[in-house]
């Protein structure tokens, strides 16, 4: 096994496995991706929750058990990289491991156990690389990023792909439990203080979103799932209103953990942090005043990932790249998938319907994901195909995004009916989006039965709206695909756009 450490960027093995192991406050976790890419692919992800940062910020030291517990974790995590064969490891250590006067002596201690150079972050990398993950993972981010773990926050400002000057704080869930000795009334104190020295971060929050890293702030976000019986369990990209984000979040301060809905998916050691968690997101609403709340999946680890992109590469946009892979490994012809993006976009432009940049981009990820479930037993290609969009690892990709996405591919298995699918993903999608997962539906029922998803063929056969009426062209060589099916399907096309259809051949 290579071993790369934090200085030498650039020399990656592109298509071999990478890991992060993430030494935090609270957790040590270890991350294994398929290989550097744009749009990642995790194929192992195990965490303990060794506590590293209890105590520290009132007796400035790593606590025994918790080193002896970490350093047991990194001895594993050594062993289950050289079982998967990963090529590059990269160590971070934050803020726990920072503060600490035995700081030093176990970072030594835990290169020794893990085999690798240990990269320790300051405050400042801390926040950026927590930026740069924001970026990998969202599509055009605008707003603040803030990194919660258990001995620190991290505030810092993201639009697009620059990223400003950080600030960190200490604001962890164990560094609050530690400095207010339990007491949530003292802790919302500290927080309180401690955020009004960092003004210029909320006041720029105001009207943008607020992007909520860490493993507390996604278990508070997993339980408000549940309180609203919320249909899609994926934590990237789930938005809170703030308003709703705010009475939430007295809830669990008031509460006590056991008597809130789904406490179970919680682990046990995490669950005395929650209320610190919602006390230092309710202070960052109620002086930010964000539009939304969007909760992360990617952060830290991800963000340094992706620092180590070709700069080509970081430009790429990571819901394509990622449908794009699923494309060629998944598709009958993954060229197919692409004509397919340009044959609808034909159509799109003589139906004179005018796409916004996410509604093209959103349109031609389903055109790549469209194929995906031929696999699958013909009964159950439409619910297989939704299932694998709306709980796939996607990144840059919202809720509502997902619903589309999911469901212009079931419709193109199911058939058009808005009936064949439950109410409740058809109410995440939203009116819109669902009226346009049925037209591009309605658009694949016409593009397979001519093409077989065979590449070479949707360029012979265009379909377009001419004089208020849906016609397809096929050249003589494929006249004799113009049976009941086809005719049946164009017919269909054009009921949804109250239009007449016809088939013309030409040449």
């Amino acid at each position: 096994m290579q071993i790369l450490a934090s200085e030498a960027q650039g020399r990656l093995k592109i298509g071999h496995p990478v890991a992060i192991i993430d030494i935090g406050s609270n957790s040590v976790r270890l991350v294994a991706y398929e290989g550097m890419a744009r749009a990642l692919t995790p194929i192992y992800n195990e965490k303990v929750l060794c506590g590293l940062g209890r105590h520290v910020a009132t007796t400035g030291q790593l606590d025994e058990e918790a080193v002896d517990r970490a350093l047991r974790a990194l001895a594993r995590f050594r062993v289950l990289c050289d079982t998967m064969q990963v090529s590059d490891v990269f160590v971070l250590a934050t803020a726990a491991a920072r503060d600490a006067s035995n700081g030093p002596a176990f970072l030594e201690a835990a290169e020794k156990a893990c085999g690798c150079p240990i990269s320790l972050l300051s405050g400042a990398e801390e926040a950026r690389f927590s930026a740069l993950g924001i970026v990998a993972g969202f599509h055009e981010p605008d707003g603040i990023v803030g990194d919660m773990g258990g001995g620190s926050l991290e505030l810092v400002d993201v639009k697009g792909a620059s990223v400003g000057k950080g600030i960190t704080m200490p604001l962890g869930g164990l560094a609050l439990q530690d400095m207010s000795g339990g007491s949530l009334k003292k802790a919302q104190k500290i927080v309180r203080t401690a955020l009004e020295r960092a003004p210029e971060y909320l006041e720029n929050l105001h009207g943008r979103t607020f992007y909520a890293v860490g493993g507390t702030w996604r278990a508070l976000s997993r339980l408000h799932q549940a309180a609203r019986d919320y249909p899609l369990h994926v934590m990237h990209g789930y938005l809170l209103n703030p308003e709703d984000g705010l009475d939430f979040l007295h809830l669990v301060e008031e509460a006590d953990a056991k008597t809130l809905k789904d406490i179970e998916s919680v682990s046990e050691a995490r669950r005395p942090l929650l209320a610190y968690g919602a006390i230092v997101l309710e202070e960052i609403i109620r002086l930010g005043e964000p539009k939304e709340v969007a909760i992360s999946a990617f952060g830290v680890r991800e963000g340094v990932l992706y620092d180590k992109l070709d700069p080509v590469t970081q430009k790429r946009d990571p819901l394509l790249a990622a449908a794009s892979d699923l494309n060629l490994l998944r598709s009958r012809s993954p060229r197919h998938g692409q004509e397919l993006c340009e044959w609808t976009e034909a159509f799109m432009k003589s139906l004179g319907v005018t796409e916004t940049q996410t509604e093209t981009r959103l349109r031609r990820a389903a055109c790549l994901l469209a194929d995906i479930g031929w696999r699958a037993h013909p009964d159950y290609r439409g619910e297989q195909s939704l299932n694998l969009i709306a709980y796939g690892a996607f990144a840059g990709l919202d809720h509502p995004g997902r619903a589309y996405l999911a469901l212009s591919i079931f419709f193109r298995h199911e058939g058009l009916s808005p009936d064949k699918v439950g109410s409740r993903i058809k109410s995440l999608a939203g009116p819109r989006y669902l009226e346009r997962a049925r037209l591009l539906a309605a658009l694949m029922r016409v593009a397979y039965p001519v093409s077989v998803s065979m590449e070479g063929i949707l360029p012979h056969a265009p379909l377009r709206v001419r004089g208020g009426q849906v016609v397809l062209q096929l050249p003589p060589h494929l006249e004799d695909l113009a049976n009941e099916r086809l005719v049946g399907r164009v017919r269909s096309l054009a009921k949804l756009l109250n239009m007449e259809s016809a088939i013309e051949i030409v040449g």
